[in-house]
């Protein structure tokens, strides 16, 4: 090949085709973005129970939109658009060019790749967020509901709604539903949110009002229910540490003299033991009770540094082994058990920690567990707690074990001066009634010596004498051997 200036190699290799593809599909791969706060469940979390994860009625987001068994509520969500424009007042085309201007920021929020057109992309996001809007302000009544409103009327779709918008994977970014609800508007979207979490959820507790938007970031509602929970600086730094020994159940610790306590007024986290007495936060276990906790774990477990919810279950699903466990709680005014059946609630408890990653160098409860497992090793307070629960564990047998020690206690008196009295008694006769008692160590207070001896002898004759159970029965013998 005369003239040529290309290698052999050049022209002769046959992997150059691929080689060309690679690298086409190597750059049409997008940055990864530390801002993703949207994930799908992981499989070992999911396989536990993949209802707990999968919307029933409505998509939000483009992860399920467009799956079997949603369609329906599309038309519903088209028609909460519409009331959002027309309340609004602002036409559809600049809500378009603000999503349009944010999709960047919005595709980066999900770990998974979105295999969406732009267009479609943002029809989606549009839709639901305007669709979230105008479902908490009538959720919230701050609108009127309409009567022919197929979600809060017939075939009322509110209660199927309501737990599809507190999944993990059926989420929105939240600065959308900021950037979509006017600023001028009272309340805001986060405080709108904060008041559907606590009407939605059992673990909301009331935020400080010092507590806004601004104050800490939310990227979602499952964020949203989080960050309301979470514990003072101050108590993380007074209670995580390294655990080696896991908790003791709640039978062996009542056994062991632990009393059990609800603590009010404290978030879900603030479990305090201290003087023998365990306290921890009322926790209403209702049908949503599951689906809230697992898609709060499985955030944490997806996005979190720290976890508190995981950490929480691990604790709870040691001190919980069976029913017996859950009726002192429920007993203790600790657990309200919604469900109705107790081995409900000891199967659920036990199944939420499955799959779940606890770091035990960093455990929130270090402090606890130490704690009690130190007042459950020591035999003392299981030597009191058993005295107190087999006979003080009631009015009547606390009464029957004081009358019974009082019998046992006047018996040993009764043999005690039957004993007394008849050797006195047998003295006397030995030695004749008007024997001179001066060699008996007796201080005669009468003055005669006649009388006292009378005395002792009518002592002794009103005492009956069990001969058998006799104390000095061997004294006799000695003397007349003497």
């Amino acid at each position: 090949m005369e003239g040529s200036n290309e290698a052999p190699h050049d022209i002769e290799n046959p992997h150059i085709p691929l080689e060309s593809s690679m690298n086409k599909e190597l750059d049409c791969l997008l940055p990864l973005s530390d801002s993703c706060c949207i994930y799908r469940v992981p499989e070992d979390l999911r396989c536990t129970n993949e209802k707990a994860y999968t919307p029933r009625v409505v998509s939000i987001g483009p992860i399920h939109h467009g799956k079997k068994g949603l369609e329906e509520m599309e038309e519903h969500k088209k028609r909460y658009l519409k009331y959002f424009l027309d309340r609004t007042k602002v036409r559809l085309a600049d809500y378009v060019t603000k999503i349009k201007g944010k999709e960047a920021e919005l595709r980066s929020c999900y770990a998974q790749t979105i295999e969406l057109s732009s267009d479609e992309f943002v029809r989606i996001i549009l839709v639901d967020a305007a669709f979230i809007i105008e479902f908490l302000l009538r959720f919230l009544k701050r609108i009127k509901r309409d009567s022919n409103d197929r979600i809060f009327h017939k075939p009322w779709l509110e209660n199927s709604v309501v737990p599809d918008l507190l999944l993990l994977e059926n989420q929105l970014p939240f600065f959308v539903l900021e950037d979509l609800f006017a600023a001028e508007e009272k309340p805001s979207v986060f405080d709108l949110s904060c008041q559907f979490c606590n009407k939605s959820t059992s673990l909301y507790v009331q935020r400080d009002n010092s507590r806004s938007s601004s104050s800490f970031k939310v990227e979602h509602f499952v964020d949203l229910i989080r960050a309301l929970n979470l514990p003072t600086d101050q108590e993380e730094k007074d209670n995580r540490g390294s655990v080696k020994t896991l908790a003791v159940p709640m039978t062996k610790l009542h056994r062991a003299g632990v009393k059990f306590k609800a603590r009010s007024n404290k978030n879900l986290f603030d479990i305090c033991f201290q003087d023998g007495i365990l306290e921890i936060p009322n926790l209403m276990i209702e049908d949503n009770t599951e689906l809230i906790l697992r898609n709060l774990i499985a955030f944490e477990q997806c996005h979190c540094d720290c976890n508190y919810f995981s950490d929480y279950i691990f604790l709870m699903d040691n001190l919980v082994n069976t029913p017996n466990d859950v009726e002192l709680l429920v007993k203790n005014g600790i657990v309200e058990n919604m469900l109705g059946d107790n081995n409900e609630v000891s199967t659920l408890i036990n199944s939420l920690g499955k799959g779940v990653l606890v770091f035990r160098d960093e455990f929130y409860y270090a402090t606890l567990m130490k704690d009690l497992n130190k007042y459950y090793e020591k035999p003392w307070n299981k030597w009191k707690a058993d005295l107190k629960q087999k006979y003080f564990n009631s009015p009547w047998t606390t009464i029957s074990v004081i009358a019974a020690t009082l019998i046992i206690i006047l018996t040993l008196i009764q043999t005690y001066n039957n004993n007394v009295s008849v050797l006195d008694n047998y003295l006397l006769g030995q030695r004749g009634v008007g024997e001179d008692l001066t060699h008996i160590i007796v201080e005669n207070m009468l003055g005669d010596k006649n009388e006292v001896s009378t005395l002792i002898i009518n002592l002794g004759n009103a005492v009956v004498l069990d001969k058998g159970r006799f104390y000095f029965a061997t004294l006799p013998k000695k003397l007349n051997n003497y």
